[in-house]
This record gives C-alpha cells, sequence and structure tokens, in this order.
C-alpha cells in the first residue's frame, strides 16, 4: 500500500480481558482521521520483511476522542492477532486514512428504537454508537443485546452500564425511564442479570422483546447486526420474515449489517 494512504500511529494503551483471547487496545489518532459511530478502520503490522499485514478493526472510541480504540480477538496462529496481543505500548501500528462500512444509523431513515445486536467481539461498533449524542438525542429506545459464551468475556459492562451515570446520557435516562436496555446474554454458563442462551433463541421465542420491554416493529424499530457470521445470518433470515430487511436503492430499509468479519 502507497505510504501516503495511511499513517504511522502508536500504541498507548492495552487491557487483557481474558489471556490469550480477547483484549482492547488504543492508538494515537492522526488529526485528519474522520470516522461515523459503526464504522471500521483497517490497520496494518509490519512483519520482519518490511511487508505490511492490514486487517479491519471497528473503532470503539466516540468520534470526539483523540484516541483510535480497537476490540480484539485472538485468532490461533493468525498472523495479525498473534503479532497483535504481544503489542505494547509506544509498539508502532498503520492506521489507513479512511473509515470504511455501513453498519452506521445514516444507513435507515430515523426510527423510534434502535436494536444493536452484537456477539463476541461485534460489540465494538455499537460501543462506538453508544457514545454518540445524536443517536441519543434521535432514538426513544436504545437497547444493545451482547451475547458470550462466559461472564469474562462480556467486555466493556461496567462502561455500558456506567452510561446510565455520564452526564449528559445520565440525565436523559433519568428523565427516560428505559431509554437504555443493556441485555448482556451467557450461553455456557449461568450469571445474575444475564440472559442464557444465544440471541437468535432469544429472539425467536419472544424472549428478547419481553426483557426489553420493547417490541420490534419494522415501522418504528431499527436495527444493526455484528457478530459471528452464523449468528447474523440467522437473525437476518428471522428478521427478514418479520419485515426486516436493507436499504436498496429507492427502498429505505430498517436493517443494518457490517460484513466485513
Amino acid at each position: 500500500m502507497s505510504q501516503d494512504k495511511y499513517t504511522a500511529e502508536t500504541i498507548t494503551w492495552v487491557r487483557t480481558w481474558v489471556p490469550g483471547k480477547l483484549f482492547s487496545f488504543r492508538t494515537t489518532r492522526d488529526r485528519a482521521f474522520r470516522f461515523a459511530p459503526g464504522q471500521f478502520a483497517r490497520l496494518g503490522l509490519r512483519r520482519e520483511d518490511g511487508e505490511a499485514v492490514w486487517r479491519a478493526y471497528s473503532i470503539v472510541s466516540a468520534t470526539h476522542d483523540d484516541f483510535l480504540e480497537f476490540f480484539s480477538i485472538v485468532v490461533p496462529g493468525g498472523e495479525f492477532t498473534s503479532r497483535l496481543e504481544h503489542m505494547r505500548e509506544g509498539d508502532p501500528i498503520l492506521v489507513e486514512k479512511t473509515a470504511y462500512g455501513f453498519l452506521t444509523t445514516a444507513a435507515f431513515p430515523q426510527g423510534e428504537d434502535l436494536w444493536m445486536l452484537a456477539s463476541g467481539t461485534g460489540l465494538a461498533p455499537f460501543l462506538s454508537v453508544l457514545q454518540d449524542l445524536e443517536v441519543w438525542d434521535s432514538y426513544r429506545h436504545l437497547i444493545l443485546v451482547h451475547s458470550a459464551r462466559t461472564a469474562e468475556e462480556l467486555a466493556y459492562r461496567d462502561m455500558i452500564e456506567g452510561l446510565r451515570e455520564h452526564e449528559y446520557f445520565g440525565a436523559l435516562c433519568r428523565e427516560q425511564p428505559g431509554k437504555l436496555v443493556y441485555l448482556p446474554s451467557v450461553t455456557r454458563e449461568h450469571v445474575a442479570g444475564a440472559l442464557d442462551r444465544r440471541i437468535t433463541a432469544l429472539l425467536a421465542d419472544g424472549t428478547l422483546e419481553r426483557a426489553a420491554g420493547v417490541a420490534l416493529d419494522p415501522s418504528r424499530s431499527r436495527v444493526m447486526l455484528c457478530g459471528n457470521p452464523a449468528m447474523v445470518a440467522d437473525l437476518r433470515k428471522e428478521l427478514a420474515g418479520r419485515g426486516f430487511g436493507a436499504s436498496r436503492r429507492g427502498k429505505p430499509g430498517n436493517l443494518a449489517v457490517e460484513n466485513y468479519w
């Protein structure tokens, strides 16, 4: 890739959620880098031969942050993550100058309720969406569903629940009870306060809507999906039967999906 298409940045922070499996990291951010909540960046690491390996990562951080944050799974033997998981503060990383992706609220017309359904590291783009002032002003309900196998994989749980105490978001939550609905689901162990099945099963039998206290209605609901490809495919099929679909030329939709995984 031509050098004028990326910037050389530095890793400034690393947090391990599950050793050898899940971690987050931050990099410096070029002043000219712009993105919309829900988009992803392409990151590069140089190999010993000087060539760079590139991968796409959804951006966790808010658009106003002076850093870029990412959430990653370790792929056993993966050329990129096997190197990335050992990176530390001060290490170099490349960031392509352009942000990509259509998993944004601009993908569909205004609605009443915004549903964000994620599994694993598919949570990442929704963390950025949930830090966007416009999103909070535009929707009556913000419903985040995050499915993980174990409790320790429920990364960012404290941050999400802490939004209710945020100076601005917290005020909206107090004014509008039920404004933010966070529904974690853990599939391989019992966790107090969490659901216990995959999102597809929770959606199919109505448990998800009952837990949220909000109905999935094509006329008012807007749904965003990100995570395991099989889960996304199953959810798309289920939602299509309920009247949900992506925007097409001349036909606004009510479903947005990211396919770079």
